[in-house]
Formats: structure tokens, sequence, C-alpha cells
């Protein structure tokens, strides 16, 4: 697996491996076969793993604490704050207060088993606390050797810089792919500008990029995808019809739809790394895959042309969970 920078010389793996789903979210999960599919990563040179606190909630970071045991030193380990929840799974809404980051530390470090966190997020901006406060006590976590390296999710750019100015940022995390291209507006030039790197998150579509997608009844009952504007009514109709068109690009290069998806993300820049999620090693291994696949000026040309940018049909999120971006 190659090797790509981030914002203040943090070194991954070029293609990360998203734990979310292992424990919420995409149906049910099996964890035998997640915390393999987390020690076929680290084999094949996958090593930046990302989990937050509220996945499961609390269990996903266990669940990767487990897998990581005694092989931690070929990790870059990447958690988040900054959602809370209740063991039961309430949501009680985003927290930014200085004493809450000190403590959603603690318990991330205690559950991941780990005594530093690589890359901590902040998960969702609080608007009630100025980012100069949360970002005040998330530099006191570095200097107390708890964290190497700060990041921020779905922050507007002008939070961005005014986290920046208080300790550099080093990656931001953020919906990128063929089907969200909202950070080529104004975000990828204000990342450059000061030096952060791009983590992208969903760089398969919610999986309409796989190809696997045919219709919601394709989707597990407790998936979450059943409740998304993109796979509803005529959204998902529009949608299936862009994701078929990529599929179709695939089969002439004789490479898999989310290899040729997660191709593209790889090659809007050398700062960018996508974090595709999965819980089985096959997809894992077909996902990896994608690092040597190298697309040509004709291809991204006529991947553009299949899924323009703006012809997704539906939000990304319902709409509780827009109002919780672009803080």
């Amino acid at each position: 697996m190659q090797q790509r920078t981030l914002g203040q010389g943090l070194t991954t793996s070029a293609l990360g491996l998203g734990c979310m789903g292992m424990s919420e979210s995409y149906g049910p999960g099996d964890d035998a076969e997640s915390v393999a599919t987390i020690h076929r990563a680290l084999d094949l040179g996958v090593t930046f793993l990302d989990t937050s606190d509220i996945y499961g909630p609390f269990t996903n970071e266990r669940l990767v604490g487990r897998a990581i045991a005694g092989r931690r030193d070929e990790v870059v380990l990447a958690t988040k704050f900054g959602i809370e929840r209740l063991p039961d799974g309430t949501r009680v809404g985003v927290n930014g207060r200085p004493e809450y980051v000190r403590a959603a530390c603690d318990a991330s470090l205690q559950r991941l088993g780990v005594d530093h966190i690589d890359l901590y997020y902040q998960h969702r901006i609080d608007p009630a606390v100025p980012i100069e406060d949360t970002w005040g006590a998330l530099s006191e976590l570095v200097q107390a050797g708890k964290v190497r390296h700060l990041g921020l999710s779905e922050a507007a750019p002008a939070t961005v810089r005014r986290a920046h100015a208080v300790h550099p940022v080093t990656a931001g995390q953020y919906e990128y792919s063929l089907f969200s291209r909202d950070p080529e507006d104004e975000l990828l030039g204000t990342f450059r500008e000061l030096g952060i790197g791009l983590v992208a998150y969903s760089p398969l579509g919610r999986g309409f990029l796989t190809g696997a997608i045919t219709g919601i009844d394709a989707l597990a009952a407790d998936d979450f995808r059943r409740g998304n504007p993109r796979f509803q009514g005529e959204n998902l109709d529009r949608n299936l019809a862009l994701s078929d068109a990529v599929r179709e690009l695939a089969a002439a290069k004789q490479v898999a739809p989310s290899q040729l998806a997660l191709a593209w993300v790889l090659a809007q820049g050398d700062d960018i790394v996508p974090i595709p999620g999965t819980k089985r090693r096959a997809y894992l291994e077909q996902n990896a895959a994608a690092d040597e696949l190298r697309l040509t000026e004709e291809d991204l040309a006529a991947l553009e042309k299949a899924a323009p940018r703006d012809a997704v049909a539906g939000e990304r999120y319902a709409a509780d969970g827009m109002r919780g971006i672009n803080r």
C-alpha cells in the first residue's frame, strides 16, 4: 500500500478503513469477522483506522481496541468526539465544552486500550461554544501527549481557519466521492492554503458506487440508509441510474465499480485519503486493490460525464443531520 501525507507531516496508508459499519448503521455486525477484517487490513498495509466514540455507541472503539492489541505500532488510529450519546443510543446533542473534550478523550483512550490517539477529530461543531475554547482544550491534550494530531469533521471553512489559528489542523474528515462533491466548492482550496489534508468518508457514495445497491429492499431492516433522502422514491431511481453508468465504465476497464470510484478519489490529490468502510475481508481486499489502479484523463472525463457534479438527487442527510454540518 502506498503512503500519503496529511497535514503536519502525518503519514498514513493511501487508503484507510472506516470501522463504523462494524458496530451500527449498516445492518447486523459480526465481531469476529470485523476483527479479522482489521487484521487483514493491517496485513495489506491499510493501517489508517477510523472510529468514533458514538459508533455503537462506544462499542466500536472497544472492538477496534481489541483488534489492534499487540499491533498498536502498525496503526494510525483516528477517533472522534463531540456528538454526545447515552449508552442506550439516545443522542444528547453536540458538545464542544472544554470539560467534555477532556473527559471524552480519556474515555476513548480507555476503551481503545491505548496511551495516545494519533488523530483526534471534533466530530461536529458545537454552535454554543466558541471553537477557540474547544480547540484550547484539544491543544492541551496534545501537550499532555494523549493526542498527536487534531482534526475537524464537516466544519465550515471559516471555522477551520479559526481552529487552525489556535492549533494546527492536520486533517478534515468530510464526505467526498463522485456522488458528493461539496468539498470542491471552497473547502479544498482552504485546506491546501493551510496545509491540511482531506480524509474522505463515504467515498463509495454510501454503497451506490459499489454497484451492489439495486433498491431499498436490498438494505437490512435496521440500515440507516432506509431513511436517507438519496434512497427515497425518485431520488433513488435517479441515483441508481448514475451508479449503473459508473458500473458500465468499470466493466469496460475490467475492474469493480468500487475500485473505479476509489481510484477517482485518489486521483483528486495526493493530500486526500479515502476511508471506505467495510466489515468483511472480501470487500476490504477489493477496495485495497484500488491503490494500484491508475486513471487516465480519458477515464476521469468519462466518469465526469457518467456522474456529473450535482447530478445526484437528494441531500446527504435528513434534515436534522444537514443542520449539523457546515457550522
